[in-house]
């Protein structure tokens, strides 16, 4: 199953849950925060029945702390990016 099985992800979404920072250096793209922010990642939980908003966002930071984004961002060394596809994809067991 993938993250886009049980959630809209889409970037200028601001009635999303939460946001994954989408640029910045290799340390700050990928990082989930609540405010809203057009040019970052929102996703919102549409299965809630089995997948709930707030254990989401300390799974992405959880991901964020592992040096998943890190790894999987695009980009020069100075400003790097992570794709909204890359984060659709990610796969939940």
């Amino acid at each position: 199953m993938k993250l886009s099985d049980l959630c809209e992800v889409k970037t200028n979404f601001p009635d999303a849950d939460f946001w994954l920072v989408r640029k910045g250096s290799e340390d700050t793209a990928g990082y989930p925060v609540r405010d809203f922010n057009p040019e970052n990642i929102g996703i919102k939980v549409i299965a809630t029945d089995i997948l709930l908003p707030d254990y989401l966002y300390y799974v992405m930071l959880n991901l964020y702390n592992h040096g998943v984004f890190k790894y999987n961002s695009v980009g020069t060394l100075n400003l790097k990016n992570i794709r909204v596809e890359d984060i659709k994809n990610i796969k939940l067991r």
